[in-house]
């Protein structure tokens, strides 16, 4: 599966709560800054009910699904407790003080993307 590098936004910009939903390449992105200031980005989407996480907690490296409280680590997508599937991680790097994250070519499943309303 090929893969490109998409641009977030100046590493400056960054939101000062530490977390960031973007939308890149249709893919729905959950950027987050760690204790150690490094970002991590994970798929938007908990694979329990298909809810968007970014409206969840995140403490201690793992986000919260506000609907029913899965947790997920945010280095590796892990559920933690095994409960459901683990979410899919991207690769982040910040390159000339830029936030960039490497999403797939081809545009998210219907089991990766998030049930939003309107």
């Amino acid at each position: 599966m090929s893969t490109t590098w998409q641009d977030v936004m100046p590493e400056a910009e960054f939101p000062a709560e530490g977390k960031l939903a973007a939308r890149l390449a249709g893919w729905h992105v959950l950027v987050l800054r760690a204790d150690d200031g490094s970002y991590r980005a994970v798929n938007d989407r908990c694979t329990h009910q298909a809810a968007l996480l970014s409206g969840g907690r995140v403490r201690r490296g793992a986000v919260m699904c506000p609907l029913h409280g899965a947790r997920f680590d945010v280095l590796t997508g892990k559920c933690l407790g095994g409960a459901y599937p683990d979410l899919r991680a991207f690769p982040v790097r910040v390159l000339a003080g830029r936030i960039e994250i490497e999403v797939p070519d081809s545009p998210p499943g219907v089991t990766e993307m998030p049930i939003t309303v309107i």
